[in-house]
């Protein structure tokens, strides 16, 4: 008999030992920093235990370019909708400034269920596109691993709106499931799609065509838009808006579909915001499509440039400066106190009670997997002195009791290290970074970090 041995440590004499775990005991028992730390952090999140309050005070909420809003903060609940909600926050500023309204929100379940049924079709024309390789193979194992995730991007946000519209959100309310589709939705529909994909490949296997197959898709398209409209309700194809602005002037609009909604009433094209990214890994000033992600088929695929961060920052604030919101794509849980909502550097002092500071460089921690764009807020403000940017001011979409009333305070340091991306509009991106898009795409591998689906 043959033993196969798997692969894992270099020799398995190198075990933990009782002997090293005294040694490390009696170390950090003799250490008076240590014996402190672990009286005040065990009981609080590390944000509450190790705040720094002198960075907290470099940082007043005042800044000098800040668009004027008096709307509610959106809350995307237990969902990875933040795409859906940052963009559409973008959306409603505009609205709202049109028909000088007190608040507006715009349905993000509405798109949400457009994006479930388009992304079913998307995945299984992916598995469709890929029958020929073998099911261990990273890019069928990747599509596995995330059929019909909850995140997104711009081009993803703008190829619903262009084909759906959107509609105000009492029109088309939350659900539990919208809400909570993190859960069991998400769980239901990448379950019935993974057992779709098995039975495609098994069919492909035993002698069935392409052709063959896309006939039999229609039938799993239809379990899922079952599926979907009832955990979240069919959308209406017509509505009446009707409502009043800020100085009791009523208006109506009767009998609108959701995409005469849009381009009659949102005074923003969807399709003029160009994704840059900054992954330092990678060369300037290419434009990348990443593998495999998307939403609707034959809508112009998710390109981003790549850019260095002095470009995302001149365009941010252009944006800012001209009135007009921005999202981007951030590393969300870095350096963060969710109390006073500041991303800064120091904001949680790390060393003071650990004795760690990281000296990984942004290109060192996409490489390793310890950062990355994982969701996504829009720029509202930004403070500058001296012709520099010294904090940014962003709205979330995780209510008001989190963060500053809803807002974020970013410091132009955090901004440097843990953004990597920006949708901005193309009035605002210098023309030889558009001419990027004349040029060849890098194909980028669906599952690489910097370009992640964020939530």
């Amino acid at each position: 008999m043959i033993n196969f041995i798997a692969k894992g440590p270099l020799n398995d004499s190198e075990e933990f030992s009782s002997l090293q775990l005294r040694s490390l005991d009696n170390e950090f028992n003799a250490d008076k920093t240590s014996n402190l730390a672990r009286i005040t952090v065990p009981d609080r999140p590390y944000a509450d235990a190790l705040h720094n309050i002198n960075v907290q005070k470099q940082h007043p909420l005042v800044f000098s370019h800040e668009l004027p809003f008096d709307g509610s903060i959106t809350d995307q609940m237990d969902s990875g909708r933040c795409w859906i909600f940052a963009a559409l926050n973008v959306l409603r500023r505009e609205m709202m400034n049109k028909y000088n309204l007190e608040d507006l929100e715009l349905s993000q379940s509405y798109l949400f269920y457009y994006d479930k049924l388009e992304r079913a079709n998307w995945f299984l024309e992916n598995i469709l596109a890929t029958l020929n390789l073998d099911i261990e193979s990273p890019d069928i194992q990747g599509l596995l691993n995330s059929p019909i995730p909850d995140g997104g991007h711009w081009n993803m946000f703008a190829a619903l709106v262009e084909k759906y519209g959107v509609v105000p959100k009492h029109i088309y309310p939350e659900t539990f499931h919208t809400s909570n589709s993190s859960a069991e939705l998400a769980d239901l529909l990448g379950s019935r799609l993974r057992e779709h994909a098995m039975i495609f490949r098994n069919a492909h296997a035993m002698g069935a065509t392409v052709e063959d197959l896309r006939k039999r898709k229609h039938d799993v398209l239809k379990e899922i838009h079952r599926i979907v409209s009832i955990s979240a309700k069919s959308p209406p194809e017509r509505f009446t808006w009707i409502f009043k602005d800020k100085v009791g002037k009523v208006h109506e609009f009767k009998d609108i579909t959701p995409l005469e909604f849009y381009k009659q009433h949102v005074d923003f094209d969807c399709t003029q915001v160009v994704a840059l990214i900054n992954d330092p890994r990678r060369e300037y000033m290419r434009s990348h499509q990443p593998d495999y992600i998307g939403n609707v088929v034959g809508a112009p695929r998710v390109t981003f440039i790549n850019v260095p961060m002095s470009i995302i920052r001149q365009c941010a604030l252009k944006s800012i400066e001209d009135g007009c919101s921005a999202t981007f794509g951030l590393d969300e849980s870095k350096l963060y106190s969710k109390a006073t909502g500041i991303r800064a550097l120091d904001i949680i002092d790390y060393e003071a009670a650990f004795d760690i500071k990281s000296s990984m460089s942004k290109a060192e921690r996409l490489q390793y997997k310890v950062g990355g764009a994982n969701h996504i807020m829009s720029f509202v403000g930004a403070h500058v002195e001296d012709g520099k940017v010294i904090r940014w001011k962003a709205e979330n979409s995780r209510g008001s009791a989190q963060d500053n009333n809803g807002y974020s305070t970013i410091t132009d340091e955090w901004f440097e290290e843990h953004v990597y991306q920006l949708n901005v509009k193309k009035n605002y991106v210098p023309k030889h970074v558009l001419d990027v898009l004349n040029h060849d795409v890098v194909s980028i591998p669906y599952d690489d970090y910097s370009l992640r689906i964020p939530y």
